[in-house]
């Protein structure tokens, strides 16, 4: 595709230089399908702009940051040292990452839902924002008295109990709410299995596609089933079980998914 390496540089330079990321991903893929003819400096530099386009996302920085986080209290478990310092102060500094992020859950809370959708499933995706929305806002107190700006500690203590709460059963409506999609998905593929009689289901796209988005939901569930074990671990419901290396793990497990379903999508093959 490329007929000379300055071609394939200057592409590169403008993959970096972009910011328009749609454009970015499709480029990148592009110069990882003209492998053949790439030199190893020039299909680092394709990785390292893939890379560029994951970082550039700020949510994507603060699941980072939350791995780090959670896998120092797994490391800690709760005992004074390097791993808990750390584990304070990059949850410190994910909070500043999240300043006003709960405007994305309020404008999810007011605008509409998709047609077709089941009543109890609109009914538990506006409470999960509502509820998300809550926590998010709340928690930027948490920041304010830790900074020192807001004096009251014990008042911010318990805004932080509210707004873990908050965030607890926020994620039980979103496990509700993926075993619900997942049910529904299941009901569906099996219509197609029977509409396809003997023929082989993995040659259907329309299966394919309920499939692979099967997999995301279950995916996002185990995630949500777990920011629940942290939520309650972080409140002592159950110190005995949920201990701080407990909570670490889960964390550092669910940061790693939230990563992952972030990475950039390679985009859809255009047909001639």
């Amino acid at each position: 595709m490329f007929q000379s390496t300055k071609q394939k540089n200057e592409m590169i330079l403008y993959i970096i230089r972009s910011n328009l990321h749609s454009k970015l991903a499709d480029l990148c893929f592009e110069l990882k399908k003209s492998g053949e003819n790439m030199s190893t400096l020039d299909a680092t530099r394709a990785e390292l702009a893939l890379a560029i386009l994951f970082l550039n996302k700020a949510e994507a920085r603060d699941k980072i940051c939350r791995a780090i986080q959670y896998g120092s209290k797994y490391l800690s478990n709760g005992e004074p040292g390097t791993a808990q310092n750390v584990d304070k102060t990059t949850s410190l500094a994910r909070k500043v990452f999240r300043l006003f992020k709960f405007v994305n859950d309020l404008h999810a809370l007011i605008s509409p839902t998709p047609q077709g959708t089941p009543l109890p499933i609109v009914a538990l995706g506006k409470s999960k924002n509502a509820l998300m929305s809550t926590f998010l806002f709340l928690d930027q107190f948490i920041w304010l008295q830790r900074t020192g700006i807001y004096k009251n500690k014990e008042g911010a203590e318990l805004i932080g109990k509210i707004s873990l709460y908050c965030w607890m059963a926020g994620s039980t409506c979103t496990s509700l709410i993926e075993l619900a999609e997942l049910g529904r998905l299941s009901a569906s593929m099996k219509k197609i299995e029977k509409k396809l009689n003997n023929t082989d289901k993995y040659q259907n796209e329309e299966y394919l596609l309920k499939l692979k988005k099967a997999n995301h939901r279950t995916l996002a569930l185990v995630k949500a089933v777990m920011d629940l074990g942290v939520a309650a671990g972080l409140l002592q419901l159950a110190p005995n079980k949920l201990t701080p290396r407990v909570v670490g793990g889960l964390g550092f497990l669910s940061s790693l998914i939230s990563c992952y379903q972030l990475l950039p999508s390679p985009p859809k093959t255009k047909t001639p």
